[in-house]
């Protein structure tokens, strides 16, 4: 009897996944074949010339906006781009640009390379490169810095308003995983891991040993700003600090192969070293792994400010033509099992943004000793600092790159010979509240955006006049509050321009050796660690 009816049962399984199956290829190849008679008559019959590949990168683009922002399509330049971030070595002048469409903005020349010894500073905008003039080129301008080792390259930089010319000769460039490390406080390790490419976990393995050998008996691993990178390098970072076997993440799909768990595979170099980790509001992905991990084995102290949120992994599909298509295919959940994803792409609001979780809706969760953490919104540290915050404001002040544009006029305008004693006092901070007046910066709230969609309704309803005073009071109470919040968050927002300034005149190194003798959270970390009850009494 069992039999009679266990075979139907199969037999309807077996037709319904196969009716599905052949139904979800018809669509594909339908939906295929509509596309393509359409492109083929659009370039036709167009009234104005079209670009084929211009119209096929907008169409591919157009397709993925709707999902999250980490599926991307990468032609072969951009599969050319990610080999080289994540080998650690590139071929170039030696300095993280920002390419804008009508030049290139020097962000941040590396000491030593090439753009540095050529004279080049932060806040150049490169606007010709040999005959070619950027404002009349419609590419990447950014390839054009690119060449074989040895090659020299002509700019015209403008500085301060004045055009400049140099010659520079590329050169092969190692981009370290591990850019500092330094013995502080007599026993305490420093070390600054800045990104996960395939050199991290040597370079981590290598200053965590030979801090040891100098002395060290305490570890601070900085994964402030770390946007992550290769998962199996934040697995093998971990695992330098956990025995062999532990699960640091578990990535979940509906695709069932993509379900896998990720243990630790090696000996460990240190698993009793006491550990304090610091993150920020930039710290994403494979950095939320290692600091998520560490805090659910309840193996380091956690200091600093919310992680990013990012917990969704990536995985490049080779596509024709040398083109890869960078898909996200799963879930990460660390130990404990939550997931730190901030943001749903797949449930948004009435404008189309994703939603992002109400804190009073996380999901607590158990560390390995029976701590609570929660999921939802990053890495919650287990000492939050307001100086390693990213509020909105400091966020806007960032990406409208106020604050970089002021640390360029601080420097034309001001000599500093030595970090000892540097500090963003009370004057500095003033003056960039009036260099910001003077630049008319512009920090829109999401408060005035929806009464800004209340007045456009207003107009349709015809009440626009009955309201427009009461409107106009509103937008300039909204103002003050934002000088208000300026003021409010001085803490974090000292905090950007000091690095920013010190790295104008002392590079990276400069602005590490400063950090390690004056930063909030460094301090607050090696206070953790000279207090061992302190320590153990957070992590029990």
């Amino acid at each position: 009897m069992k039999k009679k009816i266990l075979i139907p049962i199969l037999a309807v399984g077996i037709f319904i996944t196969t009716a599905s199956f052949k139904n979800d290829f018809f669509e594909i190849a339908k939906q295929v074949e509509i596309f393509t008679t359409l492109f083929k008559e659009l370039n036709m019959n167009y009234v104005d010339e079209t670009t084929p590949a211009t119209l096929m990168d907008k169409a591919i683009k157009g397709m993925l906006d709707d999902l999250d922002p980490y599926t991307v399509y990468w032609n072969e330049q951009e599969v050319e781009d990610a080999r080289i971030k994540n080998s650690g070595t590139y071929t170039g002048i030696g300095a993280t640009v920002r390419t804008l469409k009508d030049k290139i903005v020097v962000v941040e020349p590396i000491q030593d390379y090439p753009a540095d010894k050529a004279g080049l500073k932060a806040g150049d905008e490169i606007i010709k490169i040999g005959d070619i003039t950027l404002s009349d080129f419609d590419d990447d301008a950014g390839e054009l810095l690119k060449g074989a080792a040895g090659t020299s390259v002509s700019l015209t930089f403008r500085r301060q308003g004045k055009e400049q010319t140099t010659t520079l000769n590329r050169e092969k460039v190692d981009v370290k995983a591990v850019p500092y490390y330094k013995l502080i406080s007599d026993d305490i390790g420093y070390i600054v891991l800045s990104k996960f490419n395939r050199r991290t976990t040597i370079e981590t393995k290598s200053a965590l040993e030979e801090l040891k050998a100098d002395g060290a008996k305490k570890i601070i691993l900085d994964l402030r700003g770390n946007p992550g990178g290769l998962l199996n390098e934040a697995i093998n970072v971990v695992n330098l600090f956990v025995p062999q076997g532990e699960v640091i993440t578990t990535t979940k799909s509906v695709i069932k192969k993509y379900n896998k768990v990720y243990k630790t595979r090696n000996e460990p170099v240190d698993t009793e070293i006491p550990l304090v980790v610091l993150v920020n509001g930039r710290s994403a992905s494979a950095s939320e792994i290692v600091s998520g991990g560490l805090q659910d084995l309840d193996r380091a102290v956690v200091v600093g400010a919310r992680s990013f949120g990012k917990g969704l992994v990536q995985r490049p599909k080779k596509l024709t033509y040398g083109t890869q298509l960078k898909i996200t295919i799963s879930r990460y959940y660390t130990p404990s099992g939550r997931c730190i994803q901030a943001l749903d792409y797949w449930n948004r609001d009435e404008n189309g943004d994703p939603i992002r979780l109400d804190p009073k809706e996380y999901n607590s969760f158990k560390t390995k000793g029976g701590r609570t953490v929660y999921d939802g919104g990053g890495i919650l540290p287990d000492i939050e600092l307001e100086t390693a915050k990213f509020s909105p404001i400091t966020t806007a002040l960032l990406k409208d790159n106020a604050i970089f544009d002021y640390a360029t006029n601080y420097y034309y305008k001001n000599t500093l010979e030595d970090w000892n004693g540097f500090e963003v006092n009370e004057a500095i901070f003033q003056d960039f509240l009036q260099y910001l007046k003077r630049n008319d910066f512009q920090y829109e709230t999401q408060t005035e955006k929806e009464f800004e969609k209340a007045l456009r309704r207003a107009e349709d309803d015809e009440l626009q006049d009955e309201i427009k005073s009461s409107y106009k009071a509103l937008m300039e109470s909204i103002d003050k509050a934002k000088e208000k919040e300026l003021v409010d968050k001085k803490a974090e927002i000292k905090s950007l321009i000091s690095d920013e300034i010190l790295k104008r005149y002392f590079y990276r190194e400069g602005l590490y050796n400063y950090q390690v003798e004056n930063n909030p959270e460094i301090m607050e970390a090696i206070s953790v660690l000279n207090d061992p009850k302190k320590y153990e009494r957070i992590l029990r």
